[in-house]
């Protein structure tokens, strides 16, 4: 396959559904598959395929949605940082409307007059450094594994450069902690996750033996058409059937066993492990975030303006935490569509792109079991 549309073949989906639905009936069990990326949130209600699988087979929402997962405390000190006389303070788009305290965003503080920018890149933002020197630009930095890489390369490139003006407000975070977090509490009753496509890119498919391994549960490394999550399905019901626990990799065209070598050096070159971690409905994670390696602290917004590490808790009528931990479907929440909509949400899930609570409400599909609900 070459194209994308030979990922959203009608007679190959529909093949794999006759598949799938046969491999339910053998196994005569209902089974939940977690899957942990937001992009593959999307392409499930999208297109539709939590209709078209059979009840026995039911989707269970992870936390892996790099937006939604940043607690409010550390958007209040993002808009900290932009309210600081003569910052320019630059972050991935789908950061400007998330709510920190009293619903306050970074799009409000750019309309409020401070100097909120959207780059694509953060090598875009170094320029923005460079082309103002007489400015102080921090990048608002967020992501997994997935993006980790990419603002170590623009750190490297700031100390070669001897860019002093240009620091990083870190907010990586790491894949693995939140899912041994998840699988560590055993209030979540779980059959398999479908296992982030692009952060495996980075860290390899062998990076996710430690669940197979340490928690007798399958997982099947998956791409981002509808095509490769129904066929993530199918694999996962197959070792079922066949008796097996182990790492599966559907997105062999991208992922490789060991991931990408040069990237994991950079990560270890640039960043080190924070002692812990705030996550929005996890808590703290011990040694789950990035921070700047002592070689390219200077370029650590943290150190250089002081933080003052704000600490928010949730608006209390979001449920965000539930959603991206799997314990709620997002219609479940108690604002969903009324009080929180994309427009004017409260919680992250109604505003990333790859949010859960995004997914349900732009196309319009409901749960089976919200029908009643909503009727």
């Amino acid at each position: 396959m070459r194209f994308v549309d030979e990922y959203r073949d009608p007679q190959a989906a529909k093949e794999l559904i006759v598949a799938i639905k046969r491999l339910s009936d053998r196994l005569g069990r209902k089974l939940r598959f977690m899957e942990v990326c937001g992009g593959h949130t999307h392409t499930i209600y999208r297109h539709g395929l939590e209709q078209l699988l059979p009840e026995a087979v039911e989707f269970v929402h992870g936390p892996g949605c790099p937006v939604c997962v940043i607690p409010m405390g550390r958007v209040d000190d993002a808009l900290w940082l932009a309210a600081q006389p003569g910052v320019i303070l630059t972050t991935f788009g789908d950061m400007m409307r998330v709510p920190g305290g009293h619903k306050a965003s970074l799009l409000q503080a750019q309309a409020a007059g401070a100097d909120v920018r959207f780059v694509y890149s953060p090598l875009d933002a170094l320029k923005i450094a460079r082309d103002n020197p007489d400015r102080q630009v921090v990048f608002f930095a967020v992501g997994f594994e997935t993006t980790s890489p990419s603002t170590a390369v623009t750190v490297v490139q700031a100390d070669r450069l001897g860019v002093e003006n240009f620091s990083v407000f870190s907010n990586h975070v790491l894949i693995r902690p939140p899912l041994e977090a998840i699988l560590g509490t055993g209030g979540l009753q779980l059959d398999g996750f479908i296992g982030p496509g692009h952060v495996a890119t980075v860290v390899g498919s062998d990076h996710f033996r430690f669940i197979p391994a340490e928690h007798g549960l399958p997982i099947v490394i998956t791409g981002f058409e509808p095509l490769d999550i129904l066929q993530a399905v199918d694999m996962l019901l197959s070792q079922y059937r066949d008796g097996r626990c182990e790492v599966e990799n559907q997105y062999a065209r991208v992922v490789l066993p060991g991931g990408n070598p040069e990237a994991l050096r950079l990560l270890g070159e640039v960043f080190t492990l924070r002692e812990t971690f705030e996550w929005r409905g996890l808590g703290y994670i011990p040694l789950s975030g990035y921070g700047l390696a002592p070689r390219y602290q200077r370029f650590d917004a943290e150190r250089r303006f002081q933080v003052p590490g704000r600490r928010q808790a949730d608006h209390p009528a979001c449920q965000c935490g539930l959603v991206l931990t799997g314990q709620l479907k997002p219609w479940e929440c108690r604002v969903f569509g009324k009080g929180c909509t994309p427009e004017d949400p409260i919680g992250t899930c109604m505003v990333s792109p790859e949010g859960a609570c995004a997914a349900y409400f732009n196309y319009g599909r409901l749960h089976r079991e919200a029908a009643a609900a909503f009727a």
